[in-house]
């Protein structure tokens, strides 16, 4: 076996290989930018080197910077992780002139289904199914448009070299080729150094299932099961499961089979995926083969057992599958979590900062359950805006759907970050929806879910009640923390507590009456009673100051993100949000009485929704604008993003230029 291989990435998939590689008693090496010299990664592996400034284009993807680290270290293979150079031939061919092994595919496998034209030439060779589309080199916008009409709508415009979302536009109508076709184009060749892209059907209502697929350098390929990852923004997956609610054992096999037969045709020797479109029918299209290892590998180790890192490791060593197609069992389910850098209450729209608060759920078992979380960051680190907005992967692992759903849920409300912006609110809300609750999947399902964009509901029925419940219990504590403050004019053991409280949450009026509970031995213990004669058994040894509020509300066990405000406290919990103020009935009478001050906007500004680099401005000053009309084109994190008038308006002045970076919130333009 290896003695020491070499992580060519960052971040959690790079502290993802380490642990595995820890466990098999391998040395690690890790690579490291300007920007992450005191990166997790880095911390945890046993060497590490500097490759260069923060830009990927200087560091992580500078094939001879890689190799010159592995020669300096003595590093004998090269995890390249996914991303970067994970699915370049070049790199593969490279360290194999400098006799470094690839933890990975051979290069004419990579060549072969890495180029997302020619693996479906290579599909339809080998009899699998694939989707109507045109593959041959498109000239123009013009030619966009012809092969559009030609194939009928809507339409995938697509990066040839693409992956992770970047690269793709669908088009409706042959008015929004030109431009898709141009963004496609500009996004690859900005992350992948290639501009070639290419136009396929688009089925509509569909979902993207792919095949998880392991092969040796001895012709042994085996098919892991399915993921089904149709939860997706802008072709970028936020939520994966395995298996998939949607698949039965027959067309498992059959896809599974179709999946490795591909895979042989190219004699693939790895860890890879197979992926496809399919229909509610159970209908299903070749889309791509990613020569890689996946974002959502783990919810796949979860119903297997099978650590895919190890046996790429394993495989690339020269060993022979330790395991037969007839011995992969799928056991349970799984639910995988992305965690982005991102607000989900302005458009997903990338985040950046430092992380005052990092407070992961705890890992392990629960019940019959498990929570696994896989990360590269820490307490204290910056997300920085030249690298992929991923914070977090939280994984669960359950008997059945509806319990790795419910475990995610608590995971979830548990997981504690501030500093910057995140996704979680967004993420706990989709874990409490109806329709994903049921299955009833496809990759249309946030904007059909949220045509509006996001914001966090407010608390209803069982929720509120929940919410209604801590916050009184939140309340109580605080307020023993008070009587117990020294100095104070009045001894702590003449005040009387008012057992009679009224918690306001979300503008309704909750009258309740705590009291301790009946058993004196039930520490942290209360009983919240509602006007009704409804009573909440609550127990927590919550401390004030700590961002997770977990304790049991009856019998259930419950987490809520409490953040501290003016005489009150903001929760977070099952995807909901509000303010709440516990008074006693007297002050509830005064403080309705209240005015609410309102938020004053304006319309007139048009501001950087995030962290970015104006790409292009598209208006003059003195021009006028259409509603819906496109004035600017910000990237960030890999992404374009347009930015459009949201009124019929006259540009009065810019004050943004091409090229220039802009924080948050920076004015780009006014109008008159």
């Amino acid at each position: 076996m290896f003695d020491k291989i070499l992580i060519a990435n960052r971040g959690e998939i790079a502290c993802r290989v380490i642990k595995t590689a820890r466990r098999m008693g391998i040395k690690t090496v890790a690579v490291h930018s300007d920007a992450d010299r005191d990166a997790v990664h880095v911390a945890m592996a046993d060497e590490a080197v500097h490759i260069g400034p923060a830009a990927a284009s200087q560091s992580y993807l500078v094939i001879e910077k890689i190799i010159d680290a592995c020669k300096r270290t003595g590093a004998q293979a090269v995890h390249p992780g996914y991303g970067f150079l994970s699915e370049r031939e070049a790199f593969a061919n490279a360290l194999a002139e400098a006799n470094i092994v690839f933890i990975g595919p051979n290069p004419g496998a990579i060549a072969a289904m890495g180029d997302k034209i020619e693996s479906k030439k290579a599909a339809a060779a080998a009899d699998v199914s694939t989707v109507p589309g045109f593959l041959g080199v498109i000239e123009s916008p013009e030619h966009a448009v012809e092969i559009a009409d030609g194939i009928g709508y809507p339409v995938m415009i697509k990066a040839s070299a693409g992956g992770g979302g970047k690269g793709m536009r669908i088009a409706y109508a042959s008015g929004e080729v030109a431009e898709g076709f141009a963004r496609a184009k500009s996004e690859a060749a900005s992350s992948f150094g290639d501009d070639r892209v290419f136009i396929e059907k688009f089925i509509t209502d569909p979902r993207h299932i792919e095949i998880q697929v392991i092969g040796d350098k001895h012709g042994n390929v085996v098919y892991l099961g399915e993921r089904e990852c149709s939860i997706q923004r802008r072709n970028q997956k936020v939520i994966e499961e395995a298996p998939s609610p949607l698949l039965d054992e027959a067309t498992r096999r059959k896809m599974g089979e179709q999946a490795v037969a591909l895979a042989k045709a190219v004699d693939y020797d790895s860890a890879g995926t197979v992926e496809f479109v399919a229909g509610q029918d159970k209908s299903f299209y070749f889309l791509e083969m990613n020569t890689r290892l996946q974002v959502e590998h783990p919810v796949t180790e979860m119903i297997t057992g099978v650590d895919l890192v190890e046996l790429m490791i394993r495989v690339a060593y020269g060993e022979t599958l330790p395991l037969t197609q007839d011995q992969v069992k799928l056991d349970g389910w799984a639910v995988e979590s992305r965690v982005y850098a991102e607000d989900p209450t302005r458009n997903f729209l990338p985040s950046i900062g430092r992380l005052t608060t990092y407070r992961p759920p705890e890992e392990g078992e629960f019940g019959n359950g498990k929570v696994r979380n896989d990360t590269g960051v820490e307490e204290g680190g910056e997300i920085a805006i030249h690298y992929d907005p991923m914070i977090a992967k939280l994984v669960t692992w359950a008997p059945t759907r509806a319990e790795a759903i419910e475990l995610q849920a608590e995971a979830l409300d548990a997981f504690a970050i501030d500093g910057i912006r995140h996704n979680i609110p967004f993420l706990a809300a989709l874990m409490a929806h109806p329709r994903w609750r049921e299955g009833a999947l496809s990759t249309g399902f946030i904007a059909e879910e949220f045509p509006e964009g996001f914001s966090a509901p407010e608390p209803k029925g069982a929720v509120a009640q929940r919410m209604m419940a801590a916050a009184a219990a939140i309340d109580h504590k605080l307020n023993a923390r008070k009587r117990g403050i020294s100095g104070q004019m009045r001894d702590p053991g003449l005040l009387h507590f008012e057992r009679d409280r009224v918690v306001m949450l979300a503008g309704e009026a909750f009258p309740v009456t705590v009291d301790p509970h009946e058993d004196a031995l039930a520490q942290n213990c209360l009983v919240v009673t509602e006007a009704d004669g409804t009573a909440h058994v609550v127990e927590s040894e919550w401390r004030p100051g700590e961002p997770v509020w977990t304790g049991t509300i009856g019998a259930q066990r419950v987490a809520i993100q409490v953040r501290g405000l003016l005489n009150g406290v903001a929760l977070q919990h099952a995807g909901a949000a509000a303010d709440a103020r516990v008074y006693t009935r007297r002050e509830a009478e005064l403080a309705a009485l209240m005015p609410v001050k309102e938020d004053a906007g304006s319309g007139k500004q048009v501001l950087c929704p995030m962290p970015g680099l104006v790409k292009q401005i598209l208006v003059k000053e003195g021009q006028e604008v259409k509603n819906g009309e496109a004035i600017a084109i910000v990237e960030a994190m890999k992404m374009e993003n347009v930015l459009r008038a949201e009124r019929d308006a006259t540009v009065e002045k810019i004050h943004a230029k091409e090229g220039e970076s802009l924080a948050v919130d920076a004015v780009i333009l006014e109008f008159a």
